[in-house]
Formats: structure tokens, sequence, C-alpha cells
């Protein structure tokens, strides 16, 4: 399968980061809370919530229940989908 410019330029903007490589591949899985992506990427809550927001922006994951404060919970769109199975291959 080709993958798009625009595809590829996701890949490359998540690889460059390790933060948003664990954050999106602790994703993969299911859609979790900031709490449990920091316990299993080992990355610092107050890290999560700028890595979270900079993907959201490249709409690689979307927050399934934005009118509560706590206890949002984030899962990956097409997108980020797409943008994981191509890391693997990294």
């Amino acid at each position: 399968m080709d993958l798009t410019d625009e595809m590829l330029t996701e890949i490359s903007y998540v690889n460059i980061s390790k933060y948003r490589t664990k954050v999106i591949k602790s994703l993969e899985e299911s859609p979790k809370i900031p709490s449990v992506i920091a316990r299993d990427s080992g990355i610092r809550t107050n890290h999560i919530s700028k890595v979270l927001g900079e993907l959201k922006e490249h709409e690689l994951v979307e927050c399934i229940n934005p009118e509560v404060r706590k206890g949002r919970l984030y899962r990956l769109t097409e997108t980020g989908e797409e943008v994981v199975k191509n890391l693997e291959k990294k």
C-alpha cells in the first residue's frame, strides 16, 4: 500500500518525538484516561496533557467525553490508527 504524503508527514511528526510515539502506541489497544497513558508509557502526567493536545491538533487522537473535567477518555482517530500501524514497520 502506498502511503500518501500527508500520511508520511504525520508518521514522521509522531516518530520525531519519543513522547508522541509512546502516547500513540499506548492508545493502540483501547481508549484511556491520561493517568493510565502516563503509567503505561512511563511519561509524567503533566507531559501527557501537552502531548495529547499536540496529537489532537493533528487529528490523531480524540477525546470521547470532552464535557467532563476529570477522567477524559482519549482514543485514536482513523488517521491515528493508520499512523500506529505504520510506526510498527519503521
